[in-house]
């Protein structure tokens, strides 16, 4: 079954470390492209993250940000006086080249990186509760993406249909377009009032019926709306084959209106390219 790129899903979890969340966001690519975000703790995680990802999905751009918040409470905050008193000393070496020296700020040098101590953390499990929550986060976000990939099926199988009933249409016009051509171009002769040659009319006849034969187009029309059918039973990603499925579509619809002898022939036309105009952007959202 079809797959949207189109999806998202979040997840979250209490460790003894605080709380990680994982939000996991898919849009349309060409290929598969991953931006992962994760924090300084946790950082190493991104090959493993990489690799877990691409098992699961095979195209689009995803986003996966993964938040931890310390766990907090009532904990007392545990300070590094020997790093506080060497920042300090630091900023006096430095306010002795200035004229005007901002006061210290006590807020400002307890954000300085490892002044406070972060309590430690069985870092191991850590990483083993925020890969597992992944796992879980991946399962909600390739659920989704299936769901909405059945409904886009359901939209281009509609679209389908429509071009196969254009398609019959045409081929029941088709069937009497030399007996069209033939009154025209008798009409036209009687209108210009002069003599012609029933030899020369019945090649002329036969010319206009050739050039303006469309069987080879509807034959071709069929076949691929067919190869789009399967490709929406099969189970597998189809993106790329449908997308090119619609270009070959496209094509065969620009000959027919280019042969079109009438004004009905060429309405039918347009209504192709408007049903196969409106697959090609739902295929758009497709793996």
């Amino acid at each position: 079954m079809p797959a949207s790129m189109t999806a998202f899903a979040t997840r979250e979890t209490i460790t003894n470390a605080g709380a990680l969340c994982w939000e996991l966001r898919s849009v349309n690519h060409r290929y598969l492209e991953i931006q992962p975000r994760l924090p300084e703790p946790l950082r190493s995680l991104e090959p493993e993250v990489r690799e877990r990802i691409a098992a699961v999905l095979g195209r689009g751009r995803v986003e996966c940000t993964l938040r931890l918040t310390r766990a907090g409470g009532s904990r007392a905050i545990e300070v590094d006086e020997e790093l506080v008193s060497t920042v300090v000393r630091a900023c006096h070496t430095i306010d002795d080249h200035l004229i005007n020296p901002a006061r210290l700020n006590s807020l400002e040098i307890l954000g300085w990186p490892g002044v406070v101590r972060e309590p430690e953390v069985d870092s191991d499990a850590l990483r083993e509760a925020a890969l597992d929550l992944l796992d879980t986060a991946l399962d909600d976000l390739a659920g989704q993406r299936v769901a909405e990939g059945e409904r886009l099926a359901t939209l281009i199988r509609e679209r389908c249909q429509r071009v196969t009933e254009c398609v019959a249409s045409e081929r029941e016009n088709a069937a009497g377009l030399t007996e069209r051509l033939c009154v025209r171009l008798r009409e036209r002769l009687e209108q210009l009032d002069v003599e012609h040659d029933p030899g020369r009319l019945e090649q002329e006849l036969a010319w206009q019926a050739q050039r303006l034969d469309v069987s080879e187009e509807l034959d071709r029309l069929d076949t691929h709306v067919a190869a789009v059918e399967a490709a929406l039973a099969a189970d597998e990603p189809v993106g790329r084959r449908l997308d090119f499925l619609m270009q070959e579509l496209h094509r065969e619809a620009n000959t027919l209106g280019s042969k079109a002898a009438d004004t009905d022939r060429a309405q039918a036309s347009v209504e192709l390219k408007v049903a196969i105009e409106q697959m090609r952007e739902q295929v758009q959202n497709l793996e």
